[in-house]
């Protein structure tokens, strides 16, 4: 059949099931034909609002006109030269750009990859490289990818790495629950308590603190259920690796450019990282992802150790370079706030009147609502799948966390009146699922 013959989304998913295996899950049974800014049209011209965001990419919206304008401009010039090969100006300005955003004191420098997997895996050979040590802590629901050391980082095995061992070696993992617990059921001094006794746990029985290169964290989990890294948590942790000399890496990659009302979420804590590990939103649409960090952290690696043939592509560069002009121009940090503000109360006034959401939660745009069942209060997967399917029902493109929770990953380019409109299905869903 001529790939440009009209087909139904049943059709298309059929040639789907038949050359694509199950491996790689799908939100949606449904196949798009455009998209633009917050919403997006299936191939047989439905309309969607969309709170997915190709999961947290499209922070400037499908197909922003400076993106696609970029993208094109470069594309006239030339596709690929391979920076180790052939330099270029548009990774070199990306770089000194995000040298100035980052919140790190002092002289940085950045090197860019594809993926968010890795700008993981690399923040980890630099910490290396610049400590002299091999142990590396991340934390339990954490998720930094789907290769080898990105999924060993990953703090959940099913279904990222049921069945994928061995991993790799030096790799130990701090429980979630202090660090991201619920500022409304403990204290700060709570909080402080069960961190260290976690840490000195963790330096006691599994890794020798003069053998850690380096602590990753990101300051919201993304896969792990939109948890907020508490306040303290984050103090501590700073200190810890400044006391003992580890390098504290915040993954950024889903909560980084303007999600969750900074540029860069760790900023809402007023914490300095030593390493920041980037992707998704920072490439508008386009495959691109980076490490930032101190200048001497980043010289660590010999000429040769660090790299890529398609890392930082000129194409990719381009649109790095409009996201970061976007962001600024239309002010989408702050508007972020605002996003997560009127979904916060939306969220809330769910909570009030369905007793099988809970614990509505946010930074910034990155919001989430659990889903539990009613009499127990345990989470409710299956329930969580209903409500996800009944607001794709009625036109809102919508997308769980670890199982249970509603996240939303809304461009941050939304109008008012599709963020009230995206809400006002959400509740229809609810409504229909109760």
């Amino acid at each position: 059949m001529s790939s440009s013959a009209k087909q139904t989304n049943a059709e298309l998913l059929k040639r789907r099931l038949d050359a694509i295996p199950r491996g790689p899950f799908n939100v949606a049974p449904i196949f798009v034909e455009r998209a633009e800014g917050a919403r997006l049209w299936d191939v047989e011209g439905k309309e969607y609002i969309d709170f997915c965001g190709g999961i947290g990419v499209m922070n400037v919206g499908h197909n922003h006109p400076r993106v696609v304008e970029a993208v094109k401009k470069q594309a006239d010039k030339f596709l690929h030269t391979c920076f180790h090969v052939v330099m270029y100006e548009e990774y070199v300005r990306l770089a000194e750009r995000l040298n100035r955003l980052v919140p790190i004191n002092g002289p940085c420098k950045t090197t860019f990859f594809n993926s968010g997997a890795e700008a993981g895996e690399n923040a980890v050979k630099i910490s290396r490289a610049y400590t002299k040590r091999t142990g590396v802590v991340a934390f339990e629901r954490g998720f930094h990818g789907r290769t080898l050391l990105a999924m060993t980082l990953t703090g959940k095995v099913k279904p990222y790495a049921s069945g994928f061992g061995p991993f790799a070696p030096d790799v130990y993992h701090l429980p979630y629950g202090p660090f991201f617990a619920n500022p409304k059921e403990y204290t700060d001094a709570e909080v402080e308590r069960m961190c260290h006794e976690a840490l000195d746990h963790l330096f006691a029985y599994q890794v020798a603190p003069e053998n850690t290169a380096c602590i990753i964290a990101e300051p919201v989990l993304g896969e792990g259920g939109f948890l907020p890294m508490h306040h303290v948590a984050m103090k501590i942790l700073r200190e810890k690796c400044t006391e003992l000399g580890i390098v504290y890496v915040s993954d950024e990659v889903q909560s980084g450019f303007g999600r969750c009302g900074a540029m860069f979420a760790i900023e809402r804590y007023q914490i300095e990282p030593d390493m920041v590990a980037m992707a998704k939103s920072m490439g508008g649409g386009l495959v691109l992802s980076g490490v930032t960090a101190r200048a001497e952290i980043m010289e660590a690696p010999q000429v040769g150790g660090i790299g890529g043939t398609y890392g930082g592509n000129p194409i990719a560069c381009a649109a790095g370079n409009a996201v970061l002009d976007i962001m600024v121009e239309e002010k989408l940090p702050e508007r972020a706030q605002k996003i997560g503000e009127k979904t916060r109360t939306a969220f809330a006034q769910l909570e009030a009147k369905h007793a099988f959401l809970r614990n509505s939660r946010g930074l910034g745009a990155m919001c989430a609502i659990e889903v539990v069942d009613s009499a127990s209060g345990k989470p409710d997967a299956a329930k969580a799948g209903a409500l996800v399917k009944a607001a794709l029902d009625r036109g809102l493109l919508l997308m769980t966390a670890s199982g249970n929770v509603i996240r939303t990953l809304m461009p941050l380019v939304i109008t008012d009146s599709e963020l009230d409109r995206a809400l006002a299905l959400l509740a229809e869903a609810a409504d229909a699922v109760a």
